[in-house]
């Protein structure tokens, strides 16, 4: 069997959706009936990391869009014969079609978070999206949304949670090092990590910033720690001056991916009471490094932290409930891993794409 997997990053990517679709190609990969598994990417922003055995991982479509559909329209040329297509955006979905043209295999589309919440406007995208033939999800929230707007009721829907290798992280004393760096000795620390994009202020940092005032009154040597880097800095680093709480509140910038654990380490509670998660891979990230977590009741944190039974979840519209949320976090044990995050080892999320794949392949025709 070969497959067809059409992304916009993955391996030599960055964020959550790349590091998804970089374990999805993994176990797409360690398939047995799998011969092959092509990947074309949209982006590649770092050196990629190392590729399983079974993977082509072709890269010259990556200057522009027309390189990117030229690209695809090669690979189905030369050698047109695959057994499913993956597309792993929207945006992709013609040039995902257009395969499912070529080579008749089933088509299906892995959904992550609030790029696929909000209806699409574009008629031929919203046309295409009858003609896949199973919907891959990263949470039961994301696909309800986009179900919601789709109307695609009659279409396979499986649900495919993120996967954490544990082995990468782990419990560990704090960084005297980084501690220093940070200004952070004998601080009480709270972190977020995630993108500091425009588009992306549903993450919790707003929340976050507002409550130090009150929290510094509780807890005197307080310190909000936001790992990560993007254009809404500037707006953020104002708002914490506004606030009176810029000596409380460090940016780290962006970190590379060896150094993510240590910075977790440093936190006492990771806090992301966020609005727009599909999943929120960094609550298990954090949970791995034995930090308490507090996530949000209204995306797909709560999925991620199994509805309450891995960490604290919050309304993000009321403060008083995330006040008392990071206080809860912050009055537990450090330095424990939480039994059921097994639940997300990449083992299981393994043996579920498998089981997909075998499904999606029992879909084939053309929709």
């Amino acid at each position: 069997m070969r497959a067809l997997f059409l992304s916009m990053e993955a391996f030599g990517g960055m964020g959550g959706i790349a590091k998804y679709n970089r374990d999805f190609l993994r176990a797409l990969s360690s398939a047995p009936e799998v011969s092959e598994v092509v990947a074309v990417p949209r982006r590649m922003l770092l050196s990629p990391e190392p590729l399983p055995p079974k993977l082509t991982y072709i890269t010259g479509a990556l200057p522009n869009r027309i390189t990117y559909i030229k690209a695809v329209i090669k690979l189905l040329k030369e050698n047109p014969r695959f057994d499913v297509i993956g597309c792993g955006h929207i945006k992709l979905l013609p040039m995902a079609f257009l395969a499912k043209l070529v080579t008749r295999a089933p088509l299906f589309i892995v959904i992550y978070g609030i790029d696929a919440w909000k209806p699409i406007n574009n008629v031929i995208i919203k046309y295409l999206l009858s003609k896949i033939d199973v919907i891959i999800s990263i949470s039961e929230i994301t696909k309800q949304r986009f179900i919601e707007w789709s109307r695609l009721t009659q279409k396979k829907c499986f649900i495919l949670p993120n996967a954490i290798a544990q082995r990468n992280y782990g419990v560990g004393p704090k960084s005297q090092d980084l501690l220093e760096q940070y200004g952070l000795s004998d601080k009480t620390v709270l972190m977020t990590l995630g993108r500091l994009a425009p588009e992306e202020q549903y993450k919790g940092f707003d929340e976050i910033m507002e409550l130090l005032p009150v929290l510094s009154k509780q807890i005197p040597h307080i310190a909000y720690l936001i790992v990560g880097d993007g254009k809404d800095r500037a707006r953020l680093e104002a708002k914490a001056q506004a606030l009176g709480v810029r000596d409380r509140v460090v940016f780290t910038g962006f970190i590379p991916e060896a150094e993510k654990a240590d910075h977790y380490r440093l936190a006492d509670a990771f806090v992301m009471p966020g609005r727009g998660e599909g999943f929120g891979f960094v609550f298990l990230e954090a949970l791995a490094c034995g930090i308490p977590v507090v996530g949000s009741k209204l995306d797909g944190s709560r999925e991620a932290l199994r509805g309450g039974a891995l960490g604290i979840l919050v309304d993000p519209g009321r403060p008083d409930e995330i006040q008392a949320g990071v206080l809860k976090a912050l009055q537990q044990p450090p330095g424990v891993i939480p039994a059921g995050l097994d639940y997300f080892s990449f083992e299981n999320f393994e043996k579920r794409c498998h089981r997909i794949l075998r499904q999606v392949i029992k879909s084939r025709g053309v929709g």
